[in-house]
């Protein structure tokens, strides 16, 4: 760390380029040691140093160093944009291979992105396709859910989660993963039914309705799908939320909101005078 900063510091004479380099390579050393105020830090010095003049490949390294740091602190959403825009244009080997790169980049995109950009965006681009199959599950777990095929998707499943779970930026987030991709796969499922049997839809995720059963009672009870299970009957009655309803309740939150800040204001502005 002393080393590049005394090659990096001010009035050292290193051009932007050279800092920008040596930015990065605190970033790695970061990355290898958890240290990810470092990392933060670094990465927000390189998007100034880029702002000042730095070339066309140094930004689009960029990308891939600060999409990596997204995925170590659970910003998948960020991290996909990020992924993707680097597609054709990646060469930060001495950060990840080619392989890990378009790993993290589905992983980040199955969790982010809807059905319709995943297709568009992940299961058709050239640069992911040339490299997917070498990648053990990796294809057959993104397409089985794109395609609905859902026990071909949970077949996948297990070994896409071995992978994260020895993946240093993505160890901590496993669970969180899980979590994710299981809301994604039954609300995706149950989209295209008012109601469903517990038996169908667990013969279709290839599971038992007991294990079903309890997993879509853990997901409703915490409001991450919008359905409710007739025990008796053995069936899950989707119950979509409202759009127009949702917006009423959010313009009337807002109101609120607006309203006690013009009140607060009001008194702010009143003096009083004692008598």
């Amino acid at each position: 760390m002393e080393a590049y900063d005394e090659v990096a510091g001010e009035g050292k004479g290193a051009t932007v380029g050279v800092r920008i380099d040596c930015a990065f390579a605190k970033i790695r050393l970061g990355m290898v040691f958890t240290d990810r105020e470092l990392v933060s830090k670094s990465v927000a010095l390189c998007h100034k140093l880029v702002e000042e003049g730095g070339d066309w490949e140094r930004r689009n390294r960029l990308k891939v160093y600060e999409a990596v740091h997204l995925l170590s602190t659970r910003e998948f959403k960020r991290a996909a944009e990020l992924l993707l825009d680097s597609l054709a244009t990646f060469t930060c080997l001495e950060l990840v291979t080619f392989e890990t790169y378009i790993f993290y980049t589905v992983i980040a995109s199955v969790v982010a992105l809807d059905r319709v950009t995943l297709k568009k965006r992940v299961l058709h681009a050239p640069e992911i396709l040339s490299v997917i199959d070498d990648i053990p599950d990796l294809s057959d777990f993104v397409n089985a859910l794109y395609n609905c095929d859902y026990a071909t998707f949970f077949l996948a499943f297990p070994s896409i989660v071995d992978q994260l779970s020895t993946d240093r930026h993505l160890v901590e987030h496993v669970k969180y993963f899980e979590r994710e991709m299981c809301v994604v796969a039954y609300t995706q499922f149950l989209e295209s039914y008012r109601s469903v049997t517990i038996a169908s839809m667990a013969a279709a995720f290839g599971v038992s309705e007991e294990f079903l059963d309890a997993e879509l009672s853990r997901y409703i009870s915490t409001s991450r799908i919008h359905a409710k299970i007739d025990k008796v009957g053995g069936v899950v009655e989707t119950n979509r939320p409202d759009a127009k309803n949702s917006l009423y309740q959010d313009a009337i939150k807002k109101g609120d909101q607006l309203l006690n800040r013009i009140q607060v204001g009001l008194l702010n502005r009143i003096q009083v005078r004692p008598l």
